[in-house]
């Protein structure tokens, strides 16, 4: 009587037990890729599920957004120039089958494919737009490495380029760059304020010789301007048209 009563309790703790390993908790961001003897199930979750010890064995995958720094990649650019560039890749696994199934590891697979990926897209393209495009530069790492991680179950959803590193050598070559840049605009700048100068300057001389008498009061008007000035001698020419008459009138009253 004995005996059955400890075999009895002994099954009883025995049932428990395999009870207690087989109920799995999956929160609302995980699931579980099933396996049957070895061979892929189906996937489960979230919430309470049924994992038969011995027979079927699981591996849990989170599906929430995973970011993770690449770490500073050597580029170096169509133009031949060497910089250090380090980015930040936003992913997430939308597929649990293919994530456990087809990579062994999404996570550093992921990462490494980041790396190589970062350096092949830059270095397609010349400092100058790895300065001032970034936006697309962000762009097409993020489609090239979306259409890479496809097949593993992975979305990436966002591509950040965080630091582009120059030696000073480049710092300085880039500097003197800009100040030539600067230069030349301001002289374009002056050039084309000259030329609309010298076009309404000929534009008023076209205007004036079409009428003597504004030619006379602007005559007049340079000399109201001579005059108050702080010299004390003032020389200054008369338009024919201005003494010719005072010349005739000096003949006559000589005859």
């Amino acid at each position: 009587m004995g005996f059955e009563f400890n075999f009895g309790i002994g099954a009883l703790i025995l049932v428990v037990a395999l009870l207690a390993a087989s109920i799995k908790i999956l929160r609302e961001y995980e699931r579980a890729v099933v396996f049957l003897l070895g061979r892929f199930q189906r996937v489960k979750g979230p919430g309470l599920i049924i994992i038969i010890p011995g027979i079927q064995q699981y591996v849990r995958v989170d599906l929430r957004t995973v970011v993770f720094d690449v770490p500073p990649q050597d580029v170096i650019t169509r133009d031949n120039v060497s910089v250090k560039v380090n980015a930040v890749v936003y992913f997430r696994v939308v597929d649990p089958q293919l994530a456990i199934i087809q990579v062994a590891n999404f996570l550093e697979a992921t990462s490494q494919l980041s790396q190589t990926t970062l350096r092949a897209v830059l270095g397609k393209h010349e400092l100058d737009e790895l300065l001032a495009e970034r936006e697309r530069l962000n762009l097409d790492i993020q489609t090239v490495l979306d259409a890479q991680t496809d097949a593993w179950g992975i979305k990436v959803s966002n591509v950040e380029i965080k630091h582009v590193d120059l030696n000073e050598t480049m710092v300085r070559a880039i500097a003197q760059q800009a100040e030539a840049e600067r230069a030349r605009r301001a002289k374009v700048i002056h050039a084309e304020g000259e030329l609309q100068a010298s076009e309404k300057l000929l534009e008023a001389a076209k205007m004036l010789s079409q009428r003597a008498e504004a030619m006379q009061l602007r005559y007049l008007q340079t000399l109201t301007q001579i005059a108050g000035d702080k010299s004390s001698t003032i020389v200054f020419p008369l338009p024919m048209d201005v003494i010719g008459p005072i010349l005739e009138a000096t003949k006559k009253l000589k005859g």
